[in-house]
């Protein structure tokens, strides 16, 4: 069974709390109670890919305490749950970006709908479905291999052996990012740049150079063309997540 897990934040472990985490565990989701304090919430985050924060009687979460939670989210690629009063959830949710808030419940819950949500999310989890997407273009096929390799179990990766090949899939699919090799035969990396650039369809994809030359010229070559960073193809496999990574948080 799939590692599904989340917990529910509160000021305390009351009875409506109980109930909440109680339905998350029929549907098979590991869950349990945290306080809402920097140092409770950041022992029990790891492996979390939901989180329902309780919003009592006006009881809002520190400042601090949101802050940690919106990075920890951005982070991890995670989302939250808000439950409160309706003025609560109005007056709050606008302290999360959007696009970390999966859904919002006014008391009193609705437990059937509120459980169905949970489901609903970790199957979406489990397939995939909030994975980001990068298109890997290289006429090298055993770096393609090496590279879906690395990244597959944290995005969805799809391949392309030519600027051309790329181009044709790009008429017919979207990704969040491309990672496009700048020294290609035929149409090079930054012929396909500009015939990307040049599309309604494709001019606003994040693309990011690969290179095998690390000399200051050839670099120089490459951040001249204006792409959203590059890599050099001797980065290894750690380094890459962590740059992928960083580059998906800041361009929400």
């Amino acid at each position: 069974m799939p590692n599904n897990k989340m917990i529910v934040i509160a000021e305390k472990e009351s009875f409506i709390v109980r109930v909440l985490i109680e339905k998350a565990q029929s549907v098979r989701v590991s869950c349990e109670f945290v306080k809402s304090e920097v140092d409770d919430i950041s022992k029990k985050l790891e492996g979390v890919s939901l989180i329902t924060l309780y919003l009592a009687d006006s009881a809002y979460p520190k400042e601090e305490v949101i802050h940690y939670l919106i990075d920890s989210m951005d982070e991890n690629g995670s989302q939250v749950i808000l439950i409160g009063e309706q003025l609560d959830l109005d007056r709050f949710g606008g302290q999360i970006p959007k696009h970390l808030i999966y859904a919002s419940f006014s008391r009193p819950v609705d437990n059937t709908v509120y459980t169905k949500t949970i489901s609903d999310y970790f199957d979406k989890v489990n397939s995939g479905e909030f994975k980001k997407s990068i298109l890997v273009v290289d006429d090298d096929p055993n770096y393609l291999s090496i590279v879906r390799e690395w990244l597959k179990d944290t995005y969805k990766v799809y391949m392309a052996n030519s600027g051309l090949q790329a181009i044709k899939w790009l008429g017919k699919n979207s990704v969040d990012l491309i990672l496009l090799d700048h020294e290609m035969p035929v149409t090079s990396g930054p012929q396909v740049l500009e015939m990307l650039r040049s599309d309604e369809e494709t001019k606003s994809i994040p693309v990011m150079f690969l290179t095998g030359k690390g000399d200051k010229e050839s670099v120089m070559k490459v951040v001249a063309l204006k792409p959203e960073g590059y890599f050099l193809k001797s980065i290894q496999r750690q380094e890459l997540l962590e740059k992928l990574n960083e580059f998906f948080i800041f361009h929400k």
